[in-house]
């Protein structure tokens, strides 16, 4: 039998990393059995799923390559047949209709006086009794089908044999296990996938950071570096492997090594795995998306290409995400913009404007290249009396105004003698003490 998984998002504007890296999993199991991978919008709710939602939606699946193997379904064209199922369901006993509250009358599948019952294939055996099962509306006052009538009534016609979701749907599934077999239908074998949390292990939000696809896109990160990060957020290869090309994930995948603990989400370890990504790209594709970052600002929109590549060069695998390249203005201005803080810490203490003016006169007896820079840098500290080492963050701050960067000396030599010098004595000038 050939394998049949989907996906079926409710477009709500933005797309969750949880709801993603579940369609991930979907894609990684039809891909590894041979199987489909299909795609649901279910966009009944007219006001929250519009096409503008619809489309952010269908932009990110794109963006990460998670390609579908037929015509997407939309559950708002699907109004008679979900009508159809609950008449069938009502014709048989297996529904009734009721009044709710006064709200108009609506229709009600009867739950089984049984226990309900479902093997997961992560979880193993799920029971819930019958007195906690209640009858629940499947076909609002307004004929509009609930979710869960919907949801079943779907996956029957698209003939699913898998339903890949996650754990917070598993009291659904008690539900739909129980609509399949009053339609008539085998229910499809179910896993459900344990939740993305922060550090205190509560449900990630975008309180905790970035939580939208489209904040990382935005960001400038790698979408295969997302994919691949999603994919090892609560999935083992077996081995401990963390970046995997797509064909190796889709070897190793399966339901057996998705654990069953939620997985917690680290930014600092998605920004690393997407630097290992940035560094690998063609130079000439990290230099156009370079220059689409610089074309934002306006600062940054007309920098000549001579000068641009040998700071593309010198950056890119220095670079994590390509928000990064608009902390590179240092190397185009005149002058840097100068942290205040790390002003303080690298040039507020005694002895420094002495070691950088020494400096300045240092840089004119030696070759202005990295090994001269660094002859430079040393014999300046010994002059001053200061350890070895130590004069290098007042360096970097001096001539590039932050904390951090690349190499010092290849970035002094990059930077050239006369911006080096000018900034130098600039900052003995206002910056020192």
């Amino acid at each position: 039998m050939i394998q049949r998984v989907r996906f079926a998002p409710s477009p709500t504007g933005s797309v969750h990393i949880g709801n993603m890296r579940v369609a991930i999993f979907n894609w990684l199991f039809a891909r590894h059995a041979g199987g489909r991978f299909l795609l649901r919008i279910e966009d009944t709710d007219r006001e929250r799923s519009t096409p503008e939602a619809i489309e952010t939606l269908l932009a990110a699946l794109r963006w990460l390559e998670l390609d579908w193997d037929e015509e997407p379904m939309y559950q708002s064209d699907r109004a008679n047949a979900h009508a159809e199922a609950a008449e069938r369901l009502l014709a048989a006993g297996a529904a009734y209709r009721e009044d709710k509250g006064g709200k108009g009358e609506c229709v009600v599948f009867r739950m089984p006086d049984e226990d309900a019952v479902f093997h997961d294939e992560l979880k193993g055996e799920l029971r819930k009794k019958s007195e906690d099962m209640a009858d629940f509306v499947i076909v609002r006052s307004n004929g509009a089908p609930v979710f869960h009538l919907a949801n079943v009534v779907d996956d029957i016609a698209m003939k699913i044999t898998h339903v890949l979701r996650g754990d917070d749907h598993i009291e659904n599934t008690y539900r739909h296990v129980a609509l399949f077999r009053a339609l008539g239908a085998e229910p499809p074998r179910y896993a459900h996938f344990p939740m993305i949390v922060n550090r205190q292990g509560k449900p990630y939000s975008k309180r905790d950071g970035d939580a939208f696809v489209g904040d990382f896109r935005e960001k400038g990160f790698r979408p295969d570096a997302l994919f691949n990060y999603l994919a090892l957020l609560g999935w083992s290869p077996g081995d401990d492997r963390e970046k995997m090309t797509r064909a190796e994930m889709v070897e190793a995948f399966s339901l057996d090594r998705v654990k069953n603990s939620p997985a917690q989400m680290d930014l600092q370890k998605l920004t690393h795995l997407n630097g290992l990504y940035v560094a690998e790209m063609p130079a000439e594709e990290f230099r156009a998306q370079a220059r689409a970052v610089l074309a934002d600002c306006a600062w940054g929109r007309d920098i000549p290409e001579a000068a641009l590549t040998p700071v593309c060069e010198l950056m890119q695998s220095r670079t994590k995400v390509f928000s990064d390249v608009v902390d590179w203005r240092y190397f185009f201005d005149a002058m840097p913009t100068y942290d205040e803080k790390a002003v303080r810490k690298g040039l507020g203490k005694d002895g420094v404007r002495a070691a950088l003016t020494r400096l300045i006169a240092l840089l004119e007896q030696y070759p202005f290249d990295e090994a001269g820079i660094e002859k430079a840098i040393r014999e300046a500290e010994r002059e001053a009396g200061i350890r070895e080492g130590k004069l290098n963050f007042a360096v970097r701050v001096a001539t590039t105004g932050i904390a951090t960067g690349a190499g010092l000396y290849e970035t002094l030599a990059l930077l050239g003698k006369d911006k080096t010098v000018a900034r130098l004595r600039h900052a003995t000038e206002h910056l020192c003490g």
